[in-house]
């Protein structure tokens, strides 16, 4: 079956963590992916060659995956992080992933790395090309550069996108779902089980949820601070 089709209304997990963060080790990580195809995430999300590998090698769901620094820098609106670059791409491929996903955002890139020429490596190596942009001016760019997905995962996460809203961008899906003949994806943001229905309804493809499942760091201060309101 296409792996497109294959992630039709299915929630992905995004499995990750920091170097920093104690759950980066391989095997929590690993054991975290178990958890969640266990729970029936229909496909994952992961960063690095480390966790793609694990991710091909352990099950047989779509797997998405990215690159990103270690330390992600303070002026991370201003500028492209994730898989940055066509060596990142090669990375990945290298790796197997099923989905390359990337900053698909007009702004410089590292090593003034083009768009177009990324997106043209995934397809010869007969791979998936997932845009996360912020804004729907970069959904439309990235279409027609030849992207096979576009997700809403920057949104709200650029200088570009300071107007997104404070929950998921349901207005920034709703748009490009009705105008794009491409599926889109809802990522970012996403906290309560109604997120996932809304997203559906308003014509997502699937949706990527990552901090709400696997990052208990944040899960934790959502209930402390809430506690001491």
């Amino acid at each position: 079956m296409d792996v497109i089709e294959r992630l039709k209304n299915k929630v992905v997990v995004s499995v990750q963590a920091m170097p920093s963060e104690p759950l980066y080790l391989e095997k929590c990580l690993a054991a975290m992916m178990k958890s969640v195809v266990k729970g029936g995430a229909g496909g994952l999300r992961v960063a690095g060659v480390r966790d793609v590998r694990n991710a091909k090698t352990l099950f047989d769901i779509p797997v998405i995956g990215i690159t990103k620094p270690d330390v992600i820098p303070a002026n991370y609106k201003e500028i492209v992080y994730i898989t940055p670059t066509l060596d990142d791409v090669i990375s990945l491929v290298d790796a197997g992933a099923d989905i390359i996903a990337f900053d698909g955002t007009q702004r410089p890139r590292p090593n003034k790395a083009v768009l177009g020429d990324m997106i043209k490596y995934i397809h010869i190596n007969k791979r998936i090309a997932m845009a996360d942009i912020s804004t729907y001016e970069e959904g439309i760019e990235a279409a027609k550069l030849g992207a096979d997905i576009l997700s809403s995962t920057l949104a709200g996460y650029t200088l570009e996108s300071k107007d997104s809203p404070q929950g998921p961008d349901f207005p920034l899906l709703e748009k490009l779902a009705k105008d794009v003949d491409i599926p889109v994806v809802l990522e970012g943001r996403i906290w309560e089980p109604e997120d996932v229905d809304k997203a559906f309804e308003l014509g997502a493809h699937c949706v990527v949820i990552g901090s709400a499942i696997t990052r208990p760091q944040l899960i934790t201060k959502r209930f402390v601070q809430r506690g001491n309101k």
